[in-house]
């Protein structure tokens, strides 16, 4: 199939898939007058790259994962690629935290003003708390 085929099929742009296949991430044979010219495989190669990048895995990590899959996107032992696998999870467990931490004090941050302000902390116009009238 050619590239604009391999674009319809999988959703991804034809700039995006040659960018995958320049990673070797995907690979194409060249026809005579210089169109590429992709397998069927390659489809599901493809939606194992997005489903991959998805997950958060740089192109680096997962030129070196896709290997290591079937054609049913399960996972054989494949050397090197735990030891990344592993870094890029403290990685997001780190970010996961980052990410916590911050909705907490967000959460505080609204609650406190709300306590001291009331409602209308928002700039949104509230009661007059003042006791005297407008």
């Amino acid at each position: 199939m050619l590239i604009g085929e391999l674009s319809r099929r999988t959703g991804v742009s034809e700039r995006l898939l040659r960018y995958y296949e320049r990673t070797e991430l995907i690979h194409s044979e060249r026809r005579a007058n210089g169109y590429r010219e992709y397998d069927d495989p390659t489809v599901e190669t493809v939606r194992r790259v997005r489903a991959l990048l998805a997950a958060g895995l740089p192109t680096r990590v997962i030129g070196r994962l896709l290997p290591c899959t079937s054609g049913d996107t399960t996972l054989r032992p494949c050397p090197g690629v735990l030891t990344s696998l592993r870094a890029h999870l403290d990685v997001l467990d780190q970010r996961a935290a980052d990410l916590e931490a911050a909705r907490d004090l967000l959460r505080r941050t609204i609650d406190a003003t709300e306590t001291t302000a009331g409602p209308a902390a928002d700039g949104r116009p509230g009661p007059d708390r003042s006791g005297s009238s407008r």
